[in-house]
């Protein structure tokens, strides 16, 4: 009787044993799915945050091709114009050194002396431009005036004009 009871006993405690490794497995495969559920909807989320991201970068490079294309169009106009304005009024344009600085050198200004120049530095830096220095010094008031059309009309070609002429009146 004490050998079978101490089976019983034994064979109650494997059992207990048994279904605590049970439940402890049950409780471990609930973490598992648990974790795998958030992994899930983590993995969802990126794949949209990827997929707008995707349309983002898509939508950057079609605007990005747009304006390459359009400066493209507009670069066919540009060179007969720019040297439309370097004939009509003897000019040149090169760089002041400095980034949206440009210098604007005339020739032909002086009757006596073709090969004699006058320049002029444009800062395009803000929305009002300013000329920053003049090569004869000129009245600055003319200047100023001039520049306040330009700033006003914003039209280059009359602005050329009136500096090449303040500087003409400035030579004689």
């Amino acid at each position: 009787m004490e050998i079978a009871s101490l089976k019983a006993q034994t064979h109650a405690q494997a059992v207990a044993k048994e279904s605590a490794e049970a439940a402890e497995m049950h409780a471990q495969m609930a973490s598992l799915r648990a974790h795998r559920d958030d992994m899930q909807q983590r993995r969802n989320e990126l794949a949209t945050e990827l997929d707008a991201a995707q349309a983002t970068l898509a939508a950057r490079r079609d605007a990005r091709d747009r304006h390459a294309r359009y400066l493209n169009s507009q670069a066919r106009w540009n060179g007969p114009e720019l040297r439309f304005w370097e004939e009509y009024l003897c000019m040149r344009i090169e760089g002041a050194g400095r980034v949206d600085r440009l210098k604007f050198v005339f020739s032909h200004i002086c009757e006596k002396d073709w090969e004699r120049e006058a320049w002029f530095e444009l800062d395009t830096s803000e929305r009002e431009y300013k000329v920053l220095k003049t090569g004869p010094r000129v009245d600055r008031a003319e200047v100023d005036a001039c520049l306040e059309r330009l700033n006003e009309s914003r039209e280059l070609g009359p602005f050329f004009k009136g500096m090449r002429d303040i500087f003409v009146t400035a030579m004689k």
